[in-house]
């Protein structure tokens, strides 16, 4: 299992509900949008030029929100 997939799992687990994809932006380069949203209405949305980086702060917002 990857390390990413470990974060969305513990996200789930905490009932947030993911989501991941990926896009080219207009210099060629991949970019990678991580989100989590929850029951209570809170969002956030997280871009990053690595997936893994994506998850890592998505992880570290929704551990700080205090949830």
């Amino acid at each position: 299992m990857k390390y990413w997939e470990i974060i969305a799992d513990h996200l789930g687990k905490a009932g947030w509900t993911w989501g991941c994809s990926s896009h080219i932006d207009s210099t060629g380069r991949v970019l990678f949008t991580a989100d989590a949203h929850h029951s209570d209405g809170k969002r956030f949305i997280v871009t990053a030029d690595e997936k893994l980086t994506a998850f890592l702060e998505l992880e570290r917002i929704t551990r700080n929100d205090g949830d």
